[in-house]
């Protein structure tokens, strides 16, 4: 987006962080809440049966430090997700990073947002110099070789999933944009609701075996809640089928 001088009324146009140069120029800037929040989601519904709960480690925006024999090189995937590693770090502490030659796992699933500026990464469309790190393509596939990668375009809605085969990404076919990974019994797929109070659009959401939608932990006391609503108006019912006008409180 052309910024004019001076800047229009910010009710005609908003600039973003893709727009407005960072004051680092290797920082591209934080994240939008788009972000923050689908992440978030990834996280909440990311319940592999296949694996404990302790045992599954997700995180989004964290440095993954992938080579040491240059170690300050990392990616930071907007969401991965590493099985059979404990969730918390010597079981007490948050990580801080994900160093993968000390932790000794590859992350299984890695899941990019696609913004501008940083799509022809993310999709391995880009060329690097012998003497500059690899791109994100190339560290998910070639070095740590990461069984399945999830893009997603949030501005068209465009879902693609990549599936390691041999020694390269191969594109998944997907039904009803969902794609099923039988190694962790979920499937990943766009889901149309309202999420966190945002505007009814589609989120990325991990569904189960029989296809439903995995709940969120807000959900579930919601459906709690529901339930002991509904017990409590069957007992009324029942009270008055007796003659007995039962006491409900205050709303």
């Amino acid at each position: 987006m052309y910024q004019t001088d001076p800047p229009r009324p910010a009710k005609e146009v908003l600039p973003t962080m893709y727009d407005l140069p960072s004051e680092n120029p290797q920082e591209p800037g934080l994240p939008d809440e788009f972000h923050i929040f689908q992440p978030q989601l990834l996280r909440e519904t990311f319940l592999p049966p296949t694996n404990p709960e302790d045992q599954v480690f997700v995180a989004s925006d964290l440095n993954l430090y992938y080579d040491v024999r240059h170690s300050l090189w990392y990616k930071r995937p907007d969401w991965f997700a590493v099985l059979g590693v404990p969730r918390l770090y010597e079981q007490q502490e948050l990580r801080l990073s994900y160093v993968v030659w000390q932790e000794g796992v590859n992350p299984f699933v890695v899941v990019e947002l696609l913004s501008p500026g940083t799509e022809k990464e993310d999709l391995g469309q880009t060329l690097r110099d012998v003497d500059q790190p690899p791109t994100k393509w190339e560290v998910y596939e070639r070095i740590l070789r990461i069984p399945y990668y999830i893009v997603f375009d949030r501005y068209t809605n465009h879902l693609r999933a990549f599936q390691l085969q041999g020694s390269s990404y191969t594109e998944l076919e997907l039904r009803q944009r969902r794609v099923w990974i039988d190694d962790i019994k979920l499937g990943l797929g766009l889901w149309q609701g309202v999420y966190k109070s945002f505007g009814e659009r589609q989120w990325l959401r991990w569904y189960d075996s029989l296809g439903n939608w995995i709940v969120t932990p807000e959900e579930r006391e919601g459906q709690r809640a529901e339930r002991e609503r509904r017990r409590v108006e069957r007992l009324a019912e029942q009270l008055r089928s007796l003659g007995v006008e039962p006491d409900l409180g205050e709303p």
